[in-house]
């Protein structure tokens, strides 16, 4: 029997993005969205209740501060024994959230950590948040998502985690974006950069094609002040340190990281994707 899924938030690149990857496998597909047209190819449901009331699964792929309210209207709602799937980028206020619904609704609180660019599930990220029975949600989402890599983590971890993975980065890129901006001279910059200037220049590009109110949502995680701070510290004593001669200092601070980095990673190798990645990109 064919399984029935409603995506609220179908006309975002996620929300399509999960309406396709149902449809091509198997499922009934109805979106709801009340700012943007969803795909053509599932059903289209003006009314947020009307368009769960018979769903198998529901995934809401709304914006963080929006879903534990849609959670708690919504769950009330839903057919007894149907699972509610959150994919939300911060877990803190929807895993208690998911945690008070009716219990004749089961919870998949999970992070998916890829974009909308992603062609397969194989292989890519998943992040499962244990809210009633982690054991049968995680068996559950990785019958939803067969292929995929999981790994299990409360959501007070996960906030402190998303923090760096991407709080930091995202924070780091926007800023690195902005002095882009104000870069009058950019195609003459282009032209003398080297592999490093490159790469980041991309990253900082893709950033900027998600939406404004994601990357918000991301660098306003509370944990992220706590390693922004710690950042911002480091970059004072280098910059400091710079300014007074200290390159002892410095060249310290630097071997330090390297001996630190090097216990889990080959930096030759990280130097040689680099330059591979950058050279396909030009090709």
């Amino acid at each position: 029997m064919t399984k029935a899924i409603t995506v609220i938030g179908a006309g975002g690149k996620m929300g399509k993005w999960f309406s396709s990857y149902f449809l091509n496998n198997g499922f009934e597909v109805t979106g709801h969205d009340s700012e943007k047209p969803v795909l053509k190819s599932i059903i289209n449901s003006d009314s947020l209740i009307g368009s769960i009331l018979k769903a198998d699964f529901v995934l809401l792929s709304t914006p963080t501060k929006k879903t534990p309210e849609i959670i708690r209207l919504i769950s009330k709602e839903m057919k007894r024994g149907a699972c509610l799937i959150d994919i939300a980028s911060q877990k803190s206020k929807t895993a208690a959230a998911l945690a008070k619904m009716p219990s004749k609704i089961s919870p998949i609180c999970i992070h998916p950590m890829f974009g909308p660019g992603t062609k397969t599930i194989k292989n890519q990220n998943v992040i499962s948040i244990p809210i009633k029975d982690g054991k049968k949600e995680l068996i559950m989402a990785k019958s939803l998502f067969i292929g995929a890599n999981f790994v299990t983590i409360d959501s007070t971890e996960h906030d402190k985690k998303i923090a760096l993975i991407l709080g930091l980065t995202h924070l780091l890129n926007i800023a690195f974006a902005n002095i882009l901006a104000k870069d009058d001279k950019i195609k003459l910059t282009e032209k003398m950069a080297g592999t490093t200037f490159k790469a980041q220049k991309i990253i900082a590009e893709s950033i900027l094609t998600e939406s404004p109110e994601l990357i918000e949502t991301i660098i306003s995680n509370p944990e992220i002040r706590r390693v922004a701070e710690e950042f911002w510290k480091d970059v004072g004593r280098l910059l400091t340190d710079a300014q007074e001669g200290k390159s002892e200092e410095i060249i310290a601070y630097i071997n330090s990281s390297k001996e630190k980095i090097s216990q889990n990673v080959d930096l030759d190798k990280s130097y040689k994707k680099l330059t591979r990645m950058v050279n396909i990109i030009e090709k």
